[in-house]
């Protein structure tokens, strides 16, 4: 469940919020009271942001910018990105969303499947290619792009498809961020990694760490 708490129908006030409640959930249920979205998700992203409707205006606008038909940047691409993005910063939620757009947008299982090895992949494009490593520079490298990558991108983008390719997939980084600090969504997962009891102890009892005596 998401760590901050949801507004139910009653409470909502402001227009654009209830639109998108009627919208994803219809115009009678509660999904506080009753969650769930035809994706199979809990719907919890939307009644968590819903506290703060400015807020959640903004990130629609995202979402209707980045898909507005006026883009100039490959709409393959796009997602391609963007699902390397989430599988980067590790959200369930921003990676399955995006691999399911990618075979919207005609990539195969197999393709979906290898994004999280392209670099040994052989059934992406060199065009593909290009946007996973800059994607990798983007997120992974924080803004760390090496020149190499960049070039390579410029061979198959322009100016105005780098710049749209740039903040979208940031923009949806920072989606992958919120969605795993908040555990919405598909990112209500406890985190994998905890301390393994025993493990600082040999079968003696003592420290593995312990300085040997000298001889």
């Amino acid at each position: 469940m998401t760590r901050l708490r949801q507004v139910p129908r009653r409470e909502v006030t402001d227009a654009s919020v209830a639109f998108a409640y009627d919208l994803i959930f219809g115009p009678d249920r509660d999904p506080v009271a009753d969650p769930g979205t035809d994706d199979g998700t809990p719907g919890d992203w939307w009644t968590t942001f819903a506290a703060v409707p400015d807020i959640m205006a903004h990130c629609l606008g995202g979402f209707a910018l980045y898909r507005n038909p006026e883009r100039k940047l490959p709409p393959g691409l796009r997602e391609l990105a963007q699902t390397r993005a989430g599988w980067l910063r590790g959200s369930a939620f921003v990676f399955s969303q995006h691999c399911r757009s990618l075979r919207d947008e005609g990539f195969t299982d197999d393709q979906v499947q290898a994004v999280p090895s392209w670099e040994v992949a052989e059934c992406f494009t060199d065009a593909e290619r290009a946007v996973l490593a800059y994607t990798d520079g983007l997120v992974e490298g924080n803004g760390r792009v090496p020149d190499g990558v960049f070039a390579a991108l410029r061979e198959h983008l322009d100016d105005i498809e780098i710049l749209e390719l740039t903040y979208i997939t940031a923009l949806y980084e920072m989606h992958a961020i919120m969605s795993r600090a908040l555990r919405t969504e598909l990112d209500d997962i406890d985190d994998p990694l905890t301390e393994v009891p025993g493990y600082q102890r040999g079968a003696s009892g003592l420290a593995i760490n312990q300085t040997a005596p000298r001889t």
